[in-house]
């Protein structure tokens, strides 16, 4: 089935949702640029990895009638195979720290759900301390390893909500509430490479922040894509990817553009941004002590780069010092060496 619903569900969908069609494609600029503004006050000295986590088609079916249960599902087990594989010493061997902003539609409107990640490019240990990526700002994590760990909880916890009774299903997909037909349909699922999307850092972890925070405050289309509204319906312009990247045109009744619009109008009450790890709520203080530290060790090596530590009795010889403490008398550093990377203890 393709990321269009059929109009069964599409019907259930709107009795549930009595929302009115009505300027909702005016864009939020300044809660937009307010939200990027706070998340740039929270970035730490550190390179950011871009991270995209996206369910597969086969998922469509059962997604309008229980968009609660499927988003959760998809924030949470996507933040939790980021978390485990930070918790590997393998690759890293801490509590990493990031957010998601929830994305719905394709550029057609269709039903496209996925999940783009902001994560640091580092940890805190167990002390405290920062721990750096293995391989620094070239690669975050394996995403074959990511999407199979990101599948594997997510089935899980479908399979979970429908023991449980909590998944609904229209007309048209009435014979999944069958024991048999979801089984199977949960074998083509798992039967499908799941897509996690890597980039490296962009130039800065700013211009990260910018690109996610394009779809914080977005609706399903904005206005400058809507070209004509008349009799005949709604004549938008969209992006093709399979087509590389050629923009078109797509006309669409009234009817229709309405209804796959209204797709994408998240539950009452629902987060489309959340954070994790050391970006999670509560944990400010957290936050704002490794900044500290960071800002701290930047400085340093800035320093030994400018010659600013060099012997002022012999000229040539570095002084590396020994240990420092912050006011409360805390343990910052214990080495250069540390700082500069040399040392891993």
């Amino acid at each position: 089935m393709s990321g269009l619903l059929n109009n069964s569900c599409a019907s259930d969908y709107l009795q549930d949702n009595s929302t009115v069609f009505c300027g909702a494609t005016k864009c939020q600029g300044i809660t937009l640029k307010k939200w990027v503004e706070k998340r740039l006050k929270d970035l730490l000295p550190v390179p950011y990895f871009h991270e995209v986590f996206t369910l597969p088609s086969g998922i469509f079916p059962v997604c309008l009638l229980n968009q609660k249960v499927i988003y959760d599902l998809l924030f949470e087990s996507a933040a939790e195979a980021l978390l485990l594989f930070g918790r590997d010493p393998k690759w890293l061997g801490g509590e990493i720290g990031f957010f998601g902003v929830l994305h719905t539609w394709g550029q057609t409107m269709s039903v496209h759900p996925h999940v783009h990640f902001v994560v640091a490019g580092g940890g805190i240990s167990e002390s405290g301390e920062w721990i750096w990526l293995k391989y620094r700002d070239k690669f975050l994590f394996p995403v074959q390893g990511l999407s199979r760990t990101f599948r594997r909880l997510f089935m899980a916890g479908l399979i979970e909500a429908y023991d449980e009774g909590r998944l609904r299903f229209c007309a048209e997909t009435g014979e999944m509430a069958e024991k048999e037909r979801f089984n199977e349909w949960i074998g083509e699922l798992e039967s499908k490479e799941w897509v996690v999307f890597s980039k490296a850092p962009f130039a800065g972890p700013e211009d990260v922040v910018r690109y996610v925070g394009r779809y914080t405050h977005r609706v399903a289309i904005s206005n400058a894509r809507i070209l004509s509204v008349g009799e005949d319906g709604v004549c938008f312009s969209y992006k093709d990817y399979r087509d590389g990247g050629k923009w078109k045109d797509m006309s669409l009744s009234a009817d229709e553009f309405i209804k796959r619009f209204l797709y994408h109008v998240l539950p009452a009450g629902f987060h489309k941004i959340r954070h994790y790890g050391f970006l999670g709520n509560g944990k400010k203080k957290k936050l704002q002590d490794m900044r500290a530290c960071l800002m701290i060790k930047e400085e340093l090596c800035a320093r030994e780069a400018s010659d600013l530590v060099r012997c002022p009795s012999c000229g040539s010889g570095t002084l590396v010092p020994a240990l420092i403490v912050d006011r409360y008398g805390r343990v910052i550093i214990k080495s250069l060496r540390a700082v500069l990377g040399y040392d891993s203890s």
